[in-house]
């Protein structure tokens, strides 16, 4: 909850950065949009259709700023657009699943960028509450959601047709996504696809974008060192949580502004390994609490915010729970100065979600 918590102000608090950029009103290029979405859950189980009785219906009200260039980040991600939506939505069973009311951070990219007509992408996650969740006398048929307050993930492919100097029209496809992040059982989550259409209205005054010559980028080589702390439980219901720790080292090859190619290190400490032994009739050794592996790393960077996916093998100390060779991470990360810098990470097993963790992380180089 904590984790969910700190990430949510993060980004709050880089949209209010956003929001305070110098120009010259805070209503100038921003926008305020409605959306209605129609479409159906998407099952990662068929045993789930059983339990789904209507399609999906959904508001999205958003705000949003768009950019003008007064960064060199801007220009790079030809002037994106950032926003915060509100997002309500029926699960398909008003009896089992209840309802959900999310509220997310969102960043909106321009594939075509005409006077009339855009096409866009626009990736967004936050924080839902979700009415109804799995109870084992109340409401067992719900096998999806284990707790009422989750993560939402939204992805959006959409145009915007311009009607007026203040109006648009929105239309296009939404896939969204909501589950706990293994913190409660069960944990399956929901997804839908939800076909939309809306309105967005200027609340001020249309600024011109700018444009100038970006200075040349000079490749570099940087290391990082990231302690984490996360917490997992049991799969079977259980409410005890155990302490999973790690520690990695991070190179990273920054050939270009946007894009980096790396590799590193990892040694993780899960306290919940001798429980799950015990639980399968193995023996457990004091080592088997550590996991040591080799990772590469991929990594999209905007301005101080940085997306990484990491393939991992383990080696050395490998996972006897999970029975696994191959790991993997999700990671978010803020760098607060050129030296410091915090990290929200998932750790899975391909399909499977272990874990999430905060870390903070320290350049050394």
């Amino acid at each position: 909850m904590k984790i969910k918590i700190a990430f949510l102000l993060i980004l709050s608090c880089h949209f209010g950065f956003i929001m305070a950029q110098s120009q010259e009103k805070f209503t100038d290029n921003l926008k305020l949009g409605v959306n209605y979405h129609r479409g159906y859950n998407l099952p990662e189980y068929s045993s789930f259709l059983l339990k789904v009785n209507s399609p999906i219906q959904s508001f999205d009200l958003t705000i949003s700023k768009e950019t003008i260039g007064n960064t060199s980040w801007e220009q790079l991600f030809n002037y994106p657009e950032y926003g915060l939506s509100l997002f309500y939505t029926t699960l398909g069973d008003a009896e089992v699943f209840g309802n959900e009311l999310a509220f997310t951070y969102f960043f909106k990219i321009y594939l075509l960028d005409r006077e009339k007509f855009k096409l866009y992408s626009r990736v967004g996650i936050g924080l839902s509450y979700v009415t109804k969740k799995y109870h084992p006398e109340t409401n067992p048929s719900n096998i999806a959601v284990g707790s009422h307050l989750n993560i939402h993930f939204n992805t959006q492919f959409g145009g915007a047709y311009k009607l007026s100097e203040k109006v648009n029209l929105n239309a296009g496809l939404s896939f969204d996504h909501l589950s706990n992040a293994n913190t409660s059982e069960p944990n399956i989550g929901m997804n839908s696809l939800t076909a939309f259409v809306g309105l967005s209205y200027y609340l001020g005054s249309r600024k011109d974008r700018k444009q100038t010559e970006l200075p040349k980028h000079e490749p570099k080589n940087s290391l990082y060192l990231f302690g984490s702390v996360g917490g997992k439980h049991l799969r079977s219901l259980s409410g005890k949580y155990f302490l999973a720790n790690s520690l990695s080292l991070e190179y990273l090859r920054e050939s270009g502004r946007i894009f980096h190619i790396g590799a590193g290190l990892d040694v993780f400490y899960d306290t919940s390994v001798k429980t799950f032994l015990e639980d399968d009739n193995k023996s457990f050794k004091a080592q088997d609490n550590f996991q040591t592996g080799f990772h590469i790393s991929q990594t999209l960077r905007y301005n101080r915010f940085s997306l990484n996916l990491q393939q991992g093998v383990y080696v050395g100390l490998i996972n006897k729970v999970e029975d696994k060779i191959m790991y993997n991470r999700g990671i978010i990360k803020y760098n607060f100065s050129e030296n410091i810098s915090i990290r929200l990470a998932m750790k899975s097993h391909l399909h499977i979600l272990d874990y999430p963790e905060i870390g903070i992380g320290f350049k050394l180089k």
